[in-house]
């Protein structure tokens, strides 16, 4: 293991005394949050109606975090150091997950996840110290176990001053379909909320900017995983998905378009998904199997 310099040993070995921490929070799948997140995706579908299909990805809006005001830290996000071990760098951000759909979750049903820390690591990478959590979360509706996932979450340092940025991935260029977004501050905005996500990077452009070094309102992980599913379902609305598997890449920000692009297999029974950013390249890509 490749722990960077300034993170010491008794540092990490704290982390990890968040290892096998868990945490149970338990919900109820609302036709309501359904139709507000239909309408921030600009989908046009009738109201979701007690025993509807939530689509995937859906069950990131419910179990919220539900911190008091004064419980959370400067970034908007809860303090650290409750469920989440105090890893104490600036940055954190989405940098995959796993995620197996077993059972529909459906309006109204009531809904449990539990929460378990499964790995904490560090190490030292070309834009300095980097930590990793990766979060497992069993959710459970009243037919059984409907869905496994596996969270990773990075945290990294602030950008050092002149650093060069990491050379562009030119996107793939064979798409079946894509579809054009602008990552208003308004979609995002709307996200955070359904969400009850404070971070303030997708929303308060003095932070984002002058805290912590982004060019503009960073766009949600979350968000733009969701709309590489909603790609695949516009184009293919029939498809159950079964597996999903996501990393992002680079971050994509409110300054300019992007685009999502899919390329099915059919004999495999999967789609290569990606996001493309203005200046073509690849930014977050995602395996959705059915």
């Amino acid at each position: 293991m490749n722990v960077a310099a300034s993170i010491t040993d008794a540092q990490l070995a704290h982390w990890r005394g968040w290892l096998g921490r868990t945490e149970q929070r338990s919900d109820r799948v609302r036709g309501e949050v359904l139709d507000a997140l239909a309408a921030t995706l600009d989908r046009d579908e009738p109201p979701a109606r007690a025993g509807d299909s939530a689509p995937p990805l859906a069950h990131w809006l419910f179990f919220v975090p539900l911190a008091r005001q004064s419980e959370l830290g400067p970034d908007g996000h809860p303090r650290r150091g409750g469920f989440l071990p105090p890893i104490d760098l600036p940055r954190r951000m989405w940098a995959g997950g796993r995620l197996q759909f077993l059972l529909p979750l459906r309006v109204d049903d009531a809904i449990t996840r539990t929460s378990r820390i499964t790995s904490v690591d560090a190490k030292s990478g070309r834009s300095g110290r980097l930590a990793f959590v990766t979060v497992r979360h069993e959710i459970v509706g009243p037919r059984g176990l409907a869905i496994t996932e596996e969270h990773d979450i990075v945290y990294r340092d602030a950008p050092q001053p002149g650093a060069a940025p990491a050379a562009p991935v030119a996107a793939p260029r064979d798409e079946t379909f894509a579809r054009r977004v602008v990552p208003d501050a308004v979609l995002l905005f709307r996200y955070s909320a359904l969400t009850f996500n404070g971070h303030r990077i997708h929303h308060d452009l003095r932070y984002a900017t002058e805290v912590e070094g982004y060019p503009g309102l960073v766009v949600h992980g979350p968000l733009i995983a969701t709309l590489l599913v909603d790609l695949l379902r516009r184009n293919r609305p029939d498809t159950i998905l079964r597996q999903y598997r996501f990393r992002a890449l680079k971050p994509l920000y409110d300054t300019a378009s992007f685009h999502t692009c899919g390329r099915p297999d059919e004999a495999a029974r999967s789609c290569n998904l990606w996001t493309q950013d203005a200046d073509g390249a690849v930014t977050f890509e995602a395996v959705a199997d059915w």
